[in-house]
């Protein structure tokens, strides 16, 4: 039987560098089919390109056994391919009906037909069972209940094959049930669904076959009740459960001996859906490392920590003393310091001299009655210049034009710079070369055997099972293991990550 969409050795670069590497993906008619990988696999602009947001460089895509090619996501509709996104793609301030409605409005006698289409929204809402007054603003109405208008738009235009990125992010455990079940109804009636979601459970609860990418790359296509979580969780990763080479990053070994006492103590962190129960301490002296597949909670926990989000619920110690801090002033306050994920749009200020970007934290302190002291401030900047090695013209030298290593390097001074207890470094070796990413390593293990207490975030697992003293896996917004170093083979953080198989964590006191 010919697929309903077939899409074969897509490539798509953006500024020379490949996003997409000979991409393969193809959907059978009624199928439930799961797109699944992590940060930058790959899934997000292999979905664009197909509705026409971007534009291939090479490959071929068919739908319906004829070529497709669109140059807008609004003519990917018309041609029967609904997606529903992630973030909400809906207009707040009009109504449910109006953003059901919207681009194939009903009309009569040349005038909107305000009875039909309220009728037609509350016939797609009911088969969610949902009943609402479809004539409200959809701002009033909770996240939740926007996805489910968002997914009943998606359906009412007649789709062919509907995309469903991370639909259930926002959803209760009774809503992702009605969902499923409109996913079933779907497939009943003859309609493909792609399935784009990092939670494992529900890949096996409703999808049909499975496609994993990483790297741009179409790494392996297979039927659900054909592959286990383990083998799922691998090739995601890229990791071989037998693999036991030496090894790998240039963290080397740590003597316990500079490890102190529990310097960051939180216990059962909940927020909205991302985090729901997360445990864990870091102490004096020790990297502390946290593994997660995406969406498993780890950044969502670290913005917590840090006073970017405020919890919903759970408690958090620091240096022995209640820690609730309401924004990140009180965790700089406190002796934290926060190297982001993001480092272009939430770590560096790019128009700004590393000078101007190493000194944004500690510059209050170094300012006498509102004047800077620049010759403390120069002083500073040459001391963390040197002592990092970070290669730059001089201070004055625009961040931007600096290496990703060498960004990296500038952002550690920043917070360096204010002597901090606790250090969080989100991906702190993500898009830098090799040679960096092992100066990186070293200096983290460097500042944990000073006494720098550091929780460290990486998806590569070698860079945990190597670096951390201590591994703490999150799995689904959960802590799920604790592993020690000599526990925290790779073997053993997969196996938590898909099944959270894992002895559960035992409490530190602070």
């Amino acid at each position: 039987m010919t697929a309903l969409l077939s899409m074969t050795g897509i490539d798509k670069r953006f500024a020379g560098i490949p996003a997409l590497s000979e991409a393969s993906f193809s959907v059978q008619h009624g199928e439930v089919h799961a797109l699944i990988g992590q940060n930058g696999a790959g899934k997000s602009t292999l979905i664009k390109v197909l509705t026409g947001y971007h534009k291939r460089d090479s490959g071929e895509v068919t739908f319906e056994g004829k070529p497709f090619e669109v140059s807008s996501p609004q003519q990917a509709q018309a041609s029967g391919i609904s997606t529903i996104y992630q973030e909400i793609n809906l207009v707040p301030y009009r109504s449910i009906t109006e953003n059901i409605c919207l681009g194939r409005e009903a009309r009569r006698y040349g005038l909107l037909d305000w009875r039909r289409m309220h009728k037609e929204a509350e016939a797609l809402l009911q088969r969610f069972n949902v009943r609402l007054d479809v004539r409200r603003p959809l701002m009033e109405f909770n996240t939740a209940t926007q996805q489910m208008v968002a997914i009943a738009r998606a359906i009412g235009f007649s789709a062919k094959l509907v995309i469903m990125d991370e639909p259930t992010s926002s959803l209760d455990e009774r809503e992702v049930s009605v969902l499923f079940d409109v996913i079933r109804q779907l497939k009943n009636e003859g309609v493909s669904v792609v399935f784009v979601s990092h939670k494992l459970d529900e890949l096996y609860a409703v999808c049909d076959r499975v496609t994993i990418m990483r790297d741009g790359r179409t790494i392996t296509t297979a039927a659900m009740n054909e592959i286990d979580k383990i083998s799922l969780v691998s090739s995601m990763l890229g990791r071989s459960i037998e693999r036991t080479d030496g090894h790998a990053t240039a963290f080397g070994d740590r003597d316990k001996k500079n490890i102190g006492k529990v310097l960051l103590a939180a216990d059962n962190l909940a927020v909205n859906q991302s985090v729901q129960d997360v445990t864990f301490n870091v102490r004096s002296g020790e990297i502390a490392g946290f593994a997660g597949l995406l969406g498993a909670g780890r950044t969502e926990t670290a913005r917590m920590v840090f006073g970017i989000d405020r919890p919903s619920a759970g408690s958090m110690q620091f240096n022995g003393k209640a820690y609730d801090p309401r924004k990140p002033a009180d965790a700089i306050a406190a002796g934290m310091g926060f190297c982001t994920e993001d480092r272009k749009s939430e770590g560096i200020v790019p128009e700004m001299s590393v000078s101007e970007n190493m000194m944004l934290a500690l510059m209050p302190k170094l300012a006498k009655s509102g004047i800077i002291d620049e010759k403390a401030q120069r002083e500073i900047v040459e001391k963390f210049i040197r002592q990092l090695g970070i290669k730059c013209s001089g201070p004055d030298q625009k961040v931007r034009e600096l290496s990703g290593g060498n960004q990296q390097k500038v952002l550690l001074a920043r917070w360096l710079a204010m002597n901090p207890r606790l250090l969080i470094l989100d991906e702190p070796t993500r898009g830098i070369d090799v040679g960096a990413k092992g100066e990186i390593q070293s200096l983290v293990k460097s500042l944990a055997d000073q006494g720098l207490a550091v929780l460290m975030i990486s998806s590569e697992l070698e860079e945990v099972t190597e670096g951390a003293d201590r591994v703490f896996v999150l799995r689904e917004g959960v802590s799920v293991a604790e592993f020690d170093r000599d526990q925290a083979t790779e073997e053993a953080l997969m196996s938590a990550m898909a099944e959270g198989s894992a002895p559960r964590i035992e409490e530190t006191p602070a």
